[in-house]
């Protein structure tokens, strides 16, 4: 980093200023397969020093990317310039409904403090002991109980940030910016949004519903528009009572059309896991079991185990009541993601790209029959698992790593069959460097251009995570890390 630089930002900044190779090495790389050398990594004490950041990058074009814990999947956090660490800003203070929460927060930490009082707060993804809240709300997280909670962007009321002009904006309490949002919601194309009962891709827009809503357009949005200080959450009361079902099919096409009945019958979660992921579990399936639903309900317990039973055609494996087995049960299908790269070879791992797509439900049986025709013609394999009732499965493609061009030729072509299919090409992982290039196939031209110009409206001179989102370079092979 220039003297000049380090200079201006040693007489403005309190918190800590880090540029060593050692410093520069540990952030060039999160939980993805990409690597990026920053030039500075800065940990603020206070949102002044966020705001002195944004006004010297500002002045000298450096581009300023925020990270929260550094578990995403597909970059997001990883940029060239200065990296932000909100790690200081972790405060949690616990109200009736509410809790306003530090971005720096650690999911777990807040998890625990939550349950003292018998709350919880819903977006549960399988990193939640590890994640920060800032980087939640950064990708819209969601996890294995959207389907009755729904994803962040359903749980969040109020957000505090520092956005690219180095302005302190709280929405959707700032009117003046609230309304201009709320002008791009009425230039938009509908129909180009994807038909999901989640999605984080591009700037969600179409959560925009009135002035209430506004603060919905950071949610999701990567660090691209502002440095979330505090946010202010919904929670919940923590059910007295579930029930789980571990339910085998002999085939994924058999289990993938349940899920439409299933789904009917209003559980808090229905998950997916393939053969090569029960095959980890310490338990002996028949050997006819390809695959397994998990079926979840935490209301109206006696009423729904009737239902359930009513339309189920696969066999029921286990009925958990029991507290401790219930959270047994649920560990390995949270350790699905660490059972696929145990069984995969490093050189075998290709990058999180295809793995976060999500249809309508009732195209999810198209999206197994597509995974297997891209195997069949790159002659790859994969792992599937994944949150069934939302339509959104997780793939761990298995093919060799130096194919660079097929991992995008995969891309391209996955990613116009899910958009056909009326989804989205991220659920919760967001789009980052794996994605960010596909958003204008997503969405079309005219809610492209709309995003484009929500990016002028609080970034003008990009300097906030450029490249994500809103791209003008393919970067979904690009800087992978070497092997």
């Amino acid at each position: 980093m220039k003297k000049l630089i380090l200079k201006a930002l040693k007489s403005k900044i309190q918190g800590d200023i880090f540029y060593s190779k050692e410093f520069k090495e540990f952030y060039s790389v999160d939980a993805s397969s990409y690597k990026i050398t920053p030039n500075a990594v800065i940990i603020p004490k206070h949102e002044r020093d966020v705001v002195n950041v944004i006004k010297i990058a500002k002045k000298f074009k450096i581009p300023v990317t925020v990270r929260g814990a550094g578990t995403g999947l597909v970059g997001s956090a990883l940029n060239r310039g200065i990296i932000l660490d909100m790690k200081k800003f972790g405060s949690v203070k616990i109200l009736k409904n509410h809790a306003i929460v530090g971005s720096g927060a650690i999911k777990g930490k807040l998890d625990k403090r939550l349950e003292e009082v018998r709350k919880f707060f819903p977006p549960n993804p399988s990193i939640g002991s590890f994640c920060s809240v800032g980087g939640m709300l950064g990708n819209n997280s969601s996890g294995s109980r959207s389907l009755k909670y729904g994803s962040v962007i359903d749980n969040v009321t109020e957000i505090t940030f520092i956005d690219g002009n180095a302005r302190k904006i709280t929405l959707p309490k700032n009117k003046k910016i609230s309304n201009k949002i709320i002008k791009f919601t009425k230039v938009t194309e509908p129909k180009k949004f994807p038909n999901t009962s989640k999605n984080s891709s591009g700037y969600r827009i179409d959560k925009i519903k009135s002035i209430e809503d506004t603060h919905k357009i950071i949610i999701g949005s990567e660090g691209t528009l502002g440095i979330i200080l505090s946010v202010k959450i919904k929670i919940k009361a923590i059910p007295k009572k579930r029930i789980l079902f571990v339910i085998g099919y002999k085939s994924v096409s058999d289990a993938s059309r349940e899920c439409v009945k299933i789904n009917q019958t209003n559980p808090s979660a229905i998950e997916f896991m393939d053969k090569f992921t029960l095959d980890q579990i310490k338990f002996k399936f028949a050997k006819s079991t390809k695959c397994l639903l998990y079926v979840e309900y935490d209301e109206d317990i006696a009423i729904k185990e009737k239902e359930i039973q009513s339309v189920l055609t696969g066999k029921i494996i286990k009925k958990l009541k029991k507290e401790h087995e219930v959270e047994q049960w649920w560990r390995y299908r949270d350790l699905s993601l660490y059972y696929s790269l145990r069984r995969i070879k490093k050189e075998k791992r290709v990058p999180h790209v295809i793995e976060d797509a999500a249809v309508p439900l009732y195209n999810l049986p198209k999206v197994f029959l597509l995974l297997a025709k891209i195997n069949k013609k790159y002659k790859t394999k994969c792992i599937v698992y994944g949150h069934a009732g939302n339509g959104n499965m997780h793939v761990r493609l298995i093919a060799d790593r130096w194919r660079t061009k097929i991992i995008k030729n995969i891309a391209r072509e996955y990613f116009d069959e899910i958009i056909k299919l009326e989804g989205t090409i991220t659920g919760e992982h967001g789009d980052g460097l794996a994605r960010s290039e596909f958003i204008k196939k997503q969405y079309g031209t005219k809610n492209y251009d709309s995003f484009k110009e929500i990016k002028k409206l609080f970034d003008p001179k990009c300097i906030l995570n450029p490249g994500k989102i809103i791209s003008k370079k393919s970067t979904v092979i690009s800087n992978l890390e070497k092997f």
